[in-house]
């Protein structure tokens, strides 16, 4: 009789552990939540218009449960918001996932190029991408009317008032100038800066109203009161997901879409970020 209540516990805890097994390797990643925020930034200067900008960043296309066709209807979802500009932070292509396929760099740069958005679609290049062949990833976008900006800047202007977006190089496998690009924007305009990872925002100056990074994936597994044992930042949890602001500076981390090395998600789903950034 007394072997029963163990047995019990113990057929419930396999069951536990079944059950957060099959939504950490086969729900989670699947999903696919937008994430909408609005953020008022002192640095965005008085005058001109809120901008809404869809990121999406790490789609790691290939990877488990992230395919081209889920790569479409992600575009198809990502047009339906109807973002005044689409920002891309980089890292498409797989590199080490497991269970994963690769995708070439044409397939994915022709299924990107069915974004729409008044102001454009603007990328910059992850570590990845690098690794796997970047200038064939730049070329990819490019045929498809995707700007890719590499310590470059891309100006618009909206009711009169210019906004720039500064795409700066890769910092792993790349030499960034934030300086040098910053410089290329009209000084009075609305600043937003792009990078893959998130840290080299730190060093970044007061210039950008705000940054827009990916890179960390949210971790791909995160866990109440305790937070993401794994982060691939010198930074640890710092700059984890979300929105940040240290020392008057703003930073948005996105947790992407694709996975890398383990196809797993727990607590971080593939998101879109739909940020509406206006003056306080």
């Amino acid at each position: 009789m007394r072997k029963k209540p163990v047995r019990l516990v113990a057929s419930c805890l396999l069951g536990i552990l079944a059950l957060l097994a099959v939504w950490t390797l086969f729900i989670e990643p699947r999903r696919l939540v937008v994430h909408r925020e609005e953020i008022e930034l002192p640095g965005w200067p008085k005058g001109t218009p809120a901008l809404k900008v869809a990121l999406l960043s790490d789609l790691h296309v290939g990877s488990p449960h992230w395919g081209v066709s889920r790569l479409r209807a992600l575009v198809e979802k990502t047009n339906g918001e109807n973002a005044d500009v689409v920002v891309l932070a980089g890292d498409y292509v797989i590199d080490r996932v497991l269970f994963g396929t690769k995708v070439d760099q044409e397939t994915i740069g022709a299924e990107l190029g069915n974004l729409r958005a008044p102001f454009g679609v603007v990328a910059v290049l992850g570590n990845h991408d690098w690794w796997n062949g970047g200038e064939r990833m730049r070329r990819a976008l490019e045929a498809h009317g995707i700007v890719v900006l590499e310590n470059d800047v891309r100006t618009f202007v909206r009711d009169g008032k210019p906004i720039a977006i500064a795409g700066l190089a890769d910092a792993v496998t790349r030499e960034p100038e934030p300086e040098l690009t910053f410089e290329k924007a009209p000084p009075e305009s609305a600043l937003v800066a792009v990078v893959h990872e998130p840290d080299i925002f730190p060093s970044l100056g007061n210039r950008p109203a705000i940054t827009l990074a990916g890179h960390t994936h949210g971790g791909q597994v995160r866990f109440p009161f305790i937070g993401s044992p794994v982060v691939p930042s010198d930074f640890g949890q710092r700059f984890v997901l979300g929105h940040i602001v240290e020392h008057g500076k703003h930073l948005f981390v996105t947790t992407g879409i694709g996975t890398s090395i383990l196809p797993v998600r727990f607590g971080v789903p593939p998101e879109i970020a739909i940020l509406t950034l206006r003056s306080r």
